[in-house]
């Protein structure tokens, strides 16, 4: 557990500056889901941006649709989406009203609750793996689209919440290009990452999904 006087929730102030300010800063921070069956908490250690209008990789891209919405709104909210058909990714909503920019939230260290996100990751072979990926980190803390729009700011008790935890320093964060995404916006390296972590997830490539004849 984290010292007691890095739990204070960030406030919607931090969520609130550009996007490549926000996501490098978000390593080390805590992420505080609580569920029908007890809390998980999770320590963030990877995480993607994605600059909305001026990005070619953003779901905002080509401007707001129902699915999208979420992003134009406040800052502090969380985007959930369905890739696949069968997974959720979770982002963070950041800069001002209606500039659309997220943080994809990749990877992390549960540091409570693992018993919890274990029964929801049954195919993980050790904890390091419960949260290694954006669909894993999702599936470990049980968020799908029912949370999309969930203010991660909100005084109270919130599903999720954000806490200050303990920020890593510059010199511990690497980046390059975010992972799996095609076109234009594949050459942006907007991944951040806790330098050797063993949380993070391996960088892919994006690779055409080939259509079943």
């Amino acid at each position: 557990m984290i010292a007691p006087a890095d739990r204070t929730p960030l406030p919607r102030e931090f969520f609130d500056r550009p996007v490549l300010e926000v996501a490098p800063d978000l390593l080390g921070r805590v992420l505080v889901r609580t569920t029908p069956d007890g809390p998980i908490e999770l320590r963030l250690t990877e995480v993607e941006a994605y600059d909305g209008p001026n990005d070619p990789g953003s779901h905002a891209y080509r401007g707001p649709t129902p699915r999208n919405s979420v992003m134009f709104g406040p800052p502090g909210h969380v985007y959930v989406y369905f890739t696949y058909g069968m997974w959720h990714c979770m982002n963070l909503v950041c800069g001002p009203e209606g500039t659309a920019s997220g943080i994809l939230l990749r990877a992390g260290e549960i540091i409570e609750g693992a018993e919890l996100a274990r029964k929801r990751r049954i195919s993980a072979r050790n904890d390091k793996e419960l949260a290694k990926g954006p669909a894993r980190l999702a599936t470990a803390l049980d968020v799908d689209r029912a949370l999309d729009g969930t203010d991660a700011c909100a005084p109270g008790a919130a599903p999720i919440m954000i806490l200050t935890g303990t920020p890593v320093t510059s010199g511990q964060v690497s980046s390059g290009p975010r992972t799996g995404v095609a076109g234009d916006g594949g050459v942006h390296p907007w991944r951040f990452w806790i330098t050797n972590d063993p949380t993070v997830s391996p960088y892919r490539a994006h690779a055409p999904r080939r259509r079943s004849t």
